[in-house]
This record gives C-alpha cells, sequence and structure tokens, in this order.
C-alpha cells in the first residue's frame, strides 16, 4: 500500500482538530452543567464543599466569587486550538492547490474541498 499523500494527511489533520475542538466543547459544557448542580445543591449537601473542591472549584464566602479553575482551563484551551485549525486549514488549501496541479485522485480532492468548507463552517459558528 502505497504512503498517503500530503494532501490526505492535512484533511485528516483538519478533520482531527475539528474533531478535538468539538470534543472541548463538549466537555465545557459538561463541566458547566456539573458545576452547575454542585452549586444548586450546595445549600441542602454537606458534602457539596467537598465536591467542589474535587471540580477545582474555590469557594470563597468573604467576597462571594468563585474560581471555576477546570472550566477556566478548558475555556482557554480555544484560542490556541482556533489557530491551530485555521494553519491547517491553510495548509489544506495549499495542498489543495498543489494536488489539483499534480493531478490528485479525484477523492481526495473532494474530501478535502468538504473538509475545508466543514472547517469554515465551525470557525464561523464558534
Amino acid at each position: 500500500m502505497p504512503p498517503p499523500s500530503a494532501i490526505a494527511i492535512a484533511t485528516s489533520s483538519v478533520n482531527r482538530l475539528v474533531k478535538d475542538e468539538a470534543s472541548y466543547h463538549k466537555e465545557l459544557q459538561n463541566q458547566e452543567a456539573r458545576v452547575a448542580k454542585l452549586l444548586a445543591s450546595t445549600m441542602e449537601d454537606e458534602n457539596a464543599e467537598y465536591q467542589l473542591k474535587q471540580e477545582n472549584i474555590a469557594w470563597t464566602k468573604a467576597n462571594s466569587t468563585m474560581e471555576r479553575t477546570a472550566i477556566e482551563e478548558t475555556r482557554a484551551i480555544f484560542p490556541p486550538l482556533r489557530q491551530r485549525i485555521d494553519d491547517a486549514v491553510y495548509k489544506l488549501q495549499d495542498q489543495l492547490e498543489a494536488g489539483k496541479a499534480n493531478g490528485a485522485s479525484d477523492a481526495e480532492i473532494s474530501a478535502a474541498t468538504e473538509t475545508i468548507k466543514k472547517a469554515k463552517e465551525v470557525s464561523s459558528q464558534k
């Protein structure tokens, strides 16, 4: 079996990064829901403060502020990840142009085109 072409590698790279971003968004939603549930149960559950600490949330009663470390760490992932996706899309576009000039297969060209379209849709939504 021949090694994958540069356009196939760039296409799979963009697909992986887009899936990673979707996974991180899902993780963020789950963390926020879990924290909201724990905060709602703080009044009823004696163990809630311990569970909040397990979620890396420090509750400061003096000024009633909360530090959501886990959530903030997940949110901090998005800007560099978005930049990596943009860079990978740019590289894929270059590979697509080179592939068209060098006679890449129609399947690779259509997969690359769809991947670029999908990545741009995802970036415009967020």
